[in-house]
């Protein structure tokens, strides 16, 4: 019996193309993805990676400069920093990946029903976007933080409702013109439904700059999440975090132990600027006005 062999889809050639067009067009972008996919896998496999417990303390190790014994040195308990680094992936993707994707999907959900329904609905979502804009996002999420309480819960929750109204307004934007397409039309002419047109013809179609701005927000939230944590009210200790790891090093121990800031501060360097990176790739190889 004559075996058959699958062939490729017309999709999947088109995948493959435009992932080759990106790996050669965008090698930022590429590199940016590489380091996130590191700094995942890491986090899954913190339990296995990290030399010791990270919550482990050892007073007779405390201030332990970077050696054999120590890859990356101790802090002021004596817990080994690399570990604490390691174990920090998981804090900053949690609390990273959470936020962004519940602010960025919250907020082209209602991007798009403001634009399909339009009238008194846009209107007073329009001027709530407005005012809650108008406060940059470290202070928007401050505030709701401090009214929630401290928490690794709180902070996501905080996170999140800041990024909404930003994405909202750029989820609006696209579907504005989608609105008004032939299909969208058709779409109401043969009876279907607002709900269905909104999420079978309209929310596919803004999936572009949904993705972007989910990427963007990625490295945002994790620079959040440390900024929040540096002051105390983000996660709360012995929880392995860079935020809090910072805040562990700040001017009591940065001139005997500095090795204690250097190390979470370079991972939260590389984390955001990778997520950056790629976001900004993905914005031009899917924007057709950037295209060459």
């Amino acid at each position: 019996m004559a075996t058959t062999i699958p062939l490729p889809t017309v999709a999947g050639f088109r995948r493959q193309r435009w992932l080759a067009r990106f790996v050669r067009r965008y090698p930022m972008g590429v590199a940016g993805g590489v380091v996130i996919i590191v700094m995942a896998v890491t986090a899954a496999l913190a339990t296995w990676l990290a030399p010791s417990d990270p919550l482990r303390t050892d007073f007779l190790a405390m201030f332990v400069p970077p050696g054999a014994n120590h890859l990356l040195g101790t802090d002021a308990f004596g817990r080994d920093v690399l570990s604490r680094v390691i174990f920090g992936a998981r804090t900053a993707l949690l609390v990273g990946f959470s936020a962004s994707f519940g602010g960025a999907t919250v907020g082209a959900i209602i991007g798009v029903i403001s634009a399909y329904f339009g009238g008194t609905m846009d209107l007073i979502i329009q001027r709530l976007a407005d005012i809650l804009i108008s406060f940059p996002i470290i202070i928007l999420a401050l505030v709701i933080v401090a009214i929630l309480g401290s928490g690794a819960f709180n902070l996501i929750v905080a996170i999140a409702l800041s990024f909404v109204p930003r994405i909202e307004l750029v989820v609006r934007a696209s579907a504005l013109g989608i609105r008004r397409t032939a299909y969208v039309e058709a779409a109401r002419a043969i009876g279907a439904g607002h709900w269905r047109i909104i999420f079978r013809h309209m929310v596919p179609n803004v999936v572009a700059p949904y993705l972007v701005m989910l990427t963007s927000f990625l490295g945002q939230a994790i620079l959040l999440e440390a900024s929040l944590s540096f002051l105390g009210l983000g996660v709360t200790e012995p929880t392995p975090a860079w935020g809090l790891m910072l805040s562990g090093a700040a001017v009591d121990f940065v001139q005997r132990a500095p090795w204690m800031a250097i190390f979470p501060g370079l991972a939260i360097t590389f984390t955001v600027l990778a997520f950056n990176v790629l976001g900004d790739s993905l914005r031009d190889a899917l924007d057709p006005r950037l295209r060459t």
